[in-house]
């Protein structure tokens, strides 16, 4: 039997700062919290929420384990499309923050290397694609960025001659 699934509940980071994380996470991304977890009266961990649907999210107060899970990226946070995910990246470069921009990705676009106080590396993908996927017959990457690079120029080529007489590039 194939268990039914209902997509992620919510993502949990281990962080050595709950105050600072919790106002990273609230003035970069809009998340606010939820629930407080205490132990003996100490605050130890919050459940955050998303007022525009991003996906729920924990932050567990633990120094240790975040400093060992610093540089790793554990997940990518969805954003709606192309446009939205470049807004994004503006968003966060006005606040000061250091990211490696929007790229043409696999099948979609990526808005990698946004690192959160602890150095956890945050992902955000466009649920917007350029690419379908079956899992019938998978896609087979052999090297994601220079797969990606190529597939762009295929692509922007195929914008442009589906924009007609303008030539415009998207």
């Amino acid at each position: 039997m194939i268990p039914t699934l209902s997509g992620v509940h919510h993502l949990k980071l281990p962080v050595s700062d709950l105050d600072q994380s919790i106002r990273w996470y609230g003035s970069r991304l809009g998340y606010q919290v939820a629930i407080e977890f205490r132990e003996h009266g100490r605050l130890t961990g919050v459940a955050m929420v998303h007022p525009d649907g991003g996906p729920d999210f924990a932050l567990n107060l633990n120094p240790e384990k975040a400093l060992a899970s610093a540089g790793f990226d554990y997940f990518s946070i969805a954003v709606p499309d192309r446009e939205g995910i470049e807004a994004l990246a503006s968003h966060l470069s006005s606040l000061g923050e250091k990211h490696a921009g929007v790229h043409f990705a696999t099948i979609g676009w990526i808005l990698p290397m946004l690192h959160d106080p602890d150095g956890h590396e945050i992902r955000f993908y466009s649920l917007e694609s350029h690419t379908g996927i079956d899992a019938d017959s998978p896609l087979v990457i052999d090297d994601a960025v220079a797969s990606a690079q190529a597939k762009e120029k295929l692509w922007l080529a195929g914008q442009t001659v589906s924009d007609g007489a303008t030539g415009a590039a998207p």
